[in-house]
């Protein structure tokens, strides 16, 4: 029987527990964004809500699409050029 702090058996089912989270690097790639651009929202507190475990970012993907449609939403309406003018 494994005691308190023994190293889990590689046999062991993989844990789950970022399941809905990605991290930094993962969703700059899937947004097509810099790390750095993530990283400057993050200090001007205009992007997506993230959380630190030590060093490492993560984003709840659920919260990512929240702000995602916020943004939609927010985004100022503009008239097309070369439309019919009375």
């Amino acid at each position: 029987m494994p005691h308190l702090g023994s190293m889990p058996d590689p046999k062991d089912k993989p844990r789950t527990l970022l399941v809905g989270w990605i991290s930094r690097l993962d969703l700059a790639l899937e947004l097509g964004l810099s790390v750095d651009t993530l990283r400057r929202w993050e200090a001007m507190r205009t992007g997506p809500p993230c959380v630190r475990a030590g060093r490492k970012v993560y984003y709840r993907r659920a919260a990512v699409e929240e702000w995602l449609e916020e943004q939609e939403q927010a985004a100022p309406r503009r008239r097309r050029a070369g439309g019919r003018r009375s």
